[in-house]
């Protein structure tokens, strides 16, 4: 004698009916199990389905803007610009961190640019100390103090004055 509960009950009725069959996503493959985690996956499907594109606000919207951020950095041409994309955004955390606008925590630490270099360089195959490619960012000429001195002398005021 077998036994059968209320819940396998329904389940073998489903079936029998074909109810199970006409579900969406069957014969398609499950998604990347090695992908990271990302706990706002149904949020993110739904408003694909749906066709919404919504500006989020707070916390939400700067987790997109970090999101967006990094895949950003991950194209770029050079660790200056790699910089100049997530300094901005780490800001935007920490001042998240000390005062949470109302609704839903962050959820996020601030940016490890460090590390994300790091991995940046290993995926184009750079060392440490290999040199990197400069982008259109323009690139420093000297300290501020030495640049002051130079146009101190070319309009002819004493550099000590």
């Amino acid at each position: 004698m077998s036994f059968e509960s209320w819940v396998d009950r329904q389940i073998r009725e489903a079936e029998e009916r074909g109810d199970f069959t006409r579900l969406p996503g069957i014969g398609e493959p499950l998604p990347d199990e090695r992908a990271p985690y990302d706990e706002l996956w149904w949020m993110k499907r739904k408003m694909t389905q749906e066709g919404l594109s919504v500006v989020a606000s707070g916390s939400l919207g700067l987790r997109k803007e970090a999101e967006d951020a990094l895949a950003e950095a991950a194209a770029a041409p050079s660790e200056r610009r790699v910089r100049a994309i997530l300094e901005p955004v780490n800001e935007k955390i920490a001042a998240n961190l000390r005062m949470p606008p109302p609704g839903p925590p962050l959820g996020r630490a601030a940016i490890d640019i460090d590390a994300f270099l790091r991995e940046w360089r290993e995926a184009r195959g750079q060392s440490a100390r290999e040199p990197r490619p400069t982008d259109d960012l323009p690139a420093p000429k000297g300290s501020w103090l030495s640049r002051l001195r130079k146009t101190s002398h070319k309009s002819g005021t004493p550099s000590g004055s």
